[in-house]
Order: structure tokens, then sequence, then C-alpha cells
């Protein structure tokens, strides 16, 4: 069966840089759907009439069509950061044929002469800047799918204010086409030059003298984020992730979050790994919307309510994390309950009272209790001894997939 949905990319050359299967499905289509740049790059002699994507975003107008021969316009591949992505999301491979454009970051990395598959790629369209932080290491290059002009500028205050002012930007304008241009400068002396609104940016990163590291690794400074002192103490953090194990596209529910240190180090594991931070403080909820933000995973989700009442009705995870509370009523049970199948629950404890909750609770569900003992050298007048912190208990379980 011929596909009822051609996907078409198309590039600041227009409808002369398409090749001959494309330009065959514009001839045929009754209708054609795009944002109204790329519909005022067809020539006449496409008569499909021409629809614009509704504002806000919507696919339904489209679907509505299905087995209409149809097109839908997209910049460069449709496959990278575009409509194409959102569509096959929604369809069968066979309803669609997609005829990919280079994308504006192969145009760019040709134009830089950087090796793509060397390259982090990543957008701030329709996202925060703030994302950008998860990404900044001194000798990383990026290229970044800008929003609109105003985002050059947006992006060299974001990397001043990170400590990587010297880093080098190049803002690609209009790449493909004849109004092709490049502006140059480091993000420190940055002058905010006019800016089209299409255009895409491409960052040497490079960090300040003293500037600190921020490891994509579990374990970062308390330093880094800001907190009541409420927060999973740093070993302790590192000890606690690698029990809880992020892998690619998993949720973790973040109970009683505190700072959001858990959730924010399992987001910047890997980009698709998803967090919700409940938290009924608001004080502390200020801390984790800000320190989501500084450490790049803005896309952290905060549940403003106190477990085990705030978690009805949340997608289930894949794993959870229960920083605080584990005494209150129904808060473990309902954890359990809610977690997927395989899934991993870990707990801390501080008190006597949270870690006889914590024994009782093993005793029927299973798992693996540890404790954590952590000592840190502190003066101790003309000398130093060991300052032993609060000691830990741990509890360790995986949710049997027949349970």
């Amino acid at each position: 069966m011929t596909p009822w949905l051609t996907i078409i990319g198309i590039g600041e050359d227009g409808f002369k840089g398409l090749g001959k299967n494309a330009r065959h499905a514009l001839l045929r289509a009754t209708r054609i759907f795009g944002g109204q740049r790329q519909l005022d790059l067809l020539p006449p002699c496409i008569r499909g009439e021409r629809e614009r994507w509704p504002s806000p975003f919507c696919l339904d107008p489209l679907l509505a069509l299905r087995g209409e021969p149809v097109c839908v316009l997209a910049s460069g591949d449709p496959m990278f950061f575009g409509v194409g992505a959102s569509l096959a999301r929604q369809l069968p491979s066979d309803d669609m044929l997609i005829l990919p454009a280079p994308s504006s970051c192969s145009l760019a990395a040709a134009r830089m002469g950087w090796p793509l598959q060397e390259v982090v790629t990543l957008s701030v369209v329709a996202r925060p800047v703030a994302a950008l932080n998860a990404q900044l290491f001194s000798g990383v290059r990026l290229l970044v799918l800008s929003n609109d002009g105003q985002s050059p500028a947006a992006i060299a205050a974001l990397l001043r204010e990170r400590g990587f002012g010297p880093s080098r930007l190049s803002v690609l304008e209009h790449l493909g086409g004849a109004a092709e241009r490049r502006i140059e400068g480091v993000a420190r002396d940055w002058a905010d030059p006019p800016v089209a609104d299409l255009n895409l940016v491409a960052i040497e990163c490079i960090a300040d003298a003293h500037t600190p590291r921020l490891s994509r690794l579990a374990g970062l400074p308390d330093s880094a984020f800001r907190h009541d002192g409420q927060l999973t103490k740093r070993d302790v953090r590192a000890i606690t992730l690698a029990r809880l194990a992020p892998t690619p596209g998993e949720l973790l529910w973040d109970v009683g979050a505190g700072s959001g240190s858990i959730g924010i180090e399992w987001m910047r594991a890997h980009p698709s790994c998803r967090a919700l931070a409940i938290e009924a403080d608001e004080g502390r909820q200020r801390l984790i919307e800000h320190n989501r933000d500084a450490l790049g995973v803005p896309g952290l989700q905060l549940i403003r309510g106190q477990a085990p009442q705030a978690l009805a009705g949340l997608e289930r995870p894949d794993a959870i994390f229960i920083g605080g509370g584990v005494t209150r009523e129904g808060v473990l049970d309902t954890c359990w309950a809610e977690l997927k199948p395989g899934g991993r629950l870990v707990a801390n404890a501080v008190t006597l009272q949270s870690e006889m909750t914590l024994m009782a609770w093993r005793e029927q569900h299973g798992g693996e209790l540890t404790r954590i003992h952590i000592a840190q050298a502190q003066p101790l007048g003309d000398f130093d001894t060991w300052r032993q912190a609060l000691p830990i208990s741990l509890l360790d379980v995986v949710k049997p997939f027949d349970a």
C-alpha cells in the first residue's frame, strides 16, 4: 500500500532543493501542512490546500484526514526534533513515507568542520535554556537548536553565569540558503548582535579556571545544591543512586525530596531518565526548583504535597527513593504497591524509629539492609581527628515480577 502521509524535509533552498519523490508527493497532495515559512517556499504549481499548524500546536486536524493524500513540510530532517517524531508516536510506520533533507545540525557540523558523532546536539525550541547546564564540560562541543533570535544572547548569559565565559560561540543563520550567515564571538564578551529567528548555536565549551567540576556520575559535591540541611550527603547519595541503578527511560519517585538531590542526579544519569520529586514544604519546593535548573534538569516534575496522599494518580515508577517520612502511615505500603514489578525501592533511615520501621517492613518483603558509617577528618586543636556523621540505615529491595 502507498502511504497516505508523506513527511517532507525542506531546506532553505526550498522546492528546487527537493528530490523527485518529494516533488511528486506535493503535486499529488490534496492538503499540505506546515509552518508559514515552509509553506511560503512552495511554488504556485502546487495546488493542494495549504494548512498552517494550529496554535497551540495540535496534530488532530491532520490525523482526521487519514486516507487522503496529505503532505507535511518540516525543516530539514523531520525525525530530528521535528514533527516526524511526533507523528511516529501516533501512526504506524506503514502510514508514512518520510523524505528527510539534511538537518540543521548536519549542515552546522559541516560548516564548523566538527565530526557529528563527537558533538552533543540538543534543542531549546520551546524548552528551557537551563537544560544546557547538564551538558557543560570543558572541551565539549554543543550544537543547540535555537528557539528564536533571542536564544544566542540567553545562551551566552547562561555560559557566563555557570563559569564558562571563555566558551566560543558561532551563530549560524539560515543554513543551506542564500541568506546563510555566521556570527562568532566569546560568551564573556557577547555583544547581543541582531540574529535571525532561524539559527543554530555552535559552542566550544571552555571553563574558567575555578569553575566547579560537576560530573554526570552520582555524588555531586554538596555545595552544588542549595539546601536547608535536609540533603542526602554526597557519599550516601552516591551509594543510594548506585542501588537505585538508573537506566535510560526510567521514572523515579523521589519521596520526601528535600532539596531534590536524588531525583536531580537520577535525571543527570541519562537524558531520557525522568523523576518526580514529592515535597510538602514550600521552602524546600523553591530549593528544588532552583537546583533542577542550575544542574540542567528543568524537566524534573515537582509534586507539591505529602506522601502517601500526594502519590495518588501518579505514573507508576521504575524506582522509588524514600528519603523522609518512612514512619508515616501508608508511605512504604503505598510506594510498594505502586512500584512496577522488577522495580527498585531504596529507603534511608537516620532515627531509631525509622530504622525499626525499615527492619519490620523488611521481615515481610525482604531486601537488603545496610548500615553506612562515614567519618571525616577535622581539626582537634593542633591535631586532626575523625568526626563521625550520623549513621544511615539503607533498605534496598527489588519487587518480584509476580508481586
